[in-house]
C-alpha cells in the first residue's frame, strides 16, 4: 500500500475536472462555445469564466491571497450573472488564459497552506464564512465536476462529443446503430412505466 497524500490527491481530482472543461471547448467556433444551450443560459465559454471566478474566490481572496486579476463581472455595479458568459470583447483566449491563471495561483494557495488553513469566505454571511482550506478545495473540486457535467452534456447536444477528454470518454464502444437502438430501448422503457403509473 502507498502512503496517503492528501494534497495531490485533492490536486489530482480537481485538474481532471479543470481539464474537462478546457476540452469541451477544442474544435468548435467562436458561436458555438459562446451560444446559450438551456433556457437559463448555459454556455461553454461562461462555465469555463465561472469555474476561473470560483477558483479565484475561493483558493485565493478567501485566504488572504488575491490574485490581483480584474475581475469586472463581480464589481457592485455590474450585470447580475456576468461570471457565467463571455462578452463579445472578452476572447476565447482571455478566458482560457484566466483559468490556467487561477489554476497556477489555486495551485499555490494549495502548495503554501496546511489544509487546516482557516479562510474566510468574503461574499458568506460573516457569522458563518469561515472554512478550511481542505473544505475550500473539496468545494472547488465539487463545483468544477458539475460544470464540467453540463459541459458535457451541452457539448453532446452540439456534436456528439462526449467524456473527460479525448482518450477517456467511459462510454460504452458502439455505432451510430447502436446508439439508435439503445435510445429507442430507452424511450420504450420511458413510455411502458409511464403506462404503468
Amino acid at each position: 500500500m502507498t502512503a496517503s497524500d492528501p494534497k495531490a490527491d485533492l490536486h489530482f481530482y480537481l485538474q481532471s475536472a479543470r481539464d474537462a472543461v478546457l476540452w469541451k471547448l477544442e474544435g468548435l467556433s467562436e458561436y458555438d462555445i459562446r451560444r446559450p444551450r438551456t433556457p437559463t443560459g448555459t454556455n461553454l465559454l461562461g462555465l469555463v469564466k465561472h469555474v476561473a471566478t470560483m477558483e479565484l474566490g475561493y483558493l485565493g481572496d478567501t485566504f488572504g491571497r488575491p490574485s490581483g486579476e480584474p475581475l469586472p463581472w463581480l464589481e457592485d455595479a455590474a450585470e447580475s450573472n456576468g461570471d457565467m458568459w463571455a462578452t463579445a470583447d472578452e476572447s476565447r483566449e482571455y478566458i482560457v488564459q484566466l483559468y490556467r491563471r487561477a489554476w497556477a495561483h489555486a495551485d499555490a494557495t494549495i502548495d503554501a497552506l496546511p489544509l487546516d488553513t482557516v479562510g474566510k469566505v468574503p461574499w458568506w454571511p460573516a457569522d458563518r464564512n469561515e472554512v478550511t482550506l481542505h473544505h475550500a478545495v473539496v468545494r472547488v473540486i465539487a463545483d468544477t465536476h458539475r460544470h464540467a457535467g453540463q459541459a458535457d452534456i451541452v457539448r453532446e447536444l452540439m456534436d456528439g462529443a462526449v467524456g473527460m477528454n479525448k482518450g477517456n470518454d467511459s462510454m460504452p464502444s458502439g455505432d451510430a446503430a447502436w446508439w439508435e437502438n439503445y435510445r429507442g430501448r430507452l424511450e420504450r422503457a420511458a413510455q411502458e412505466a409511464d403506462r404503468h403509473e
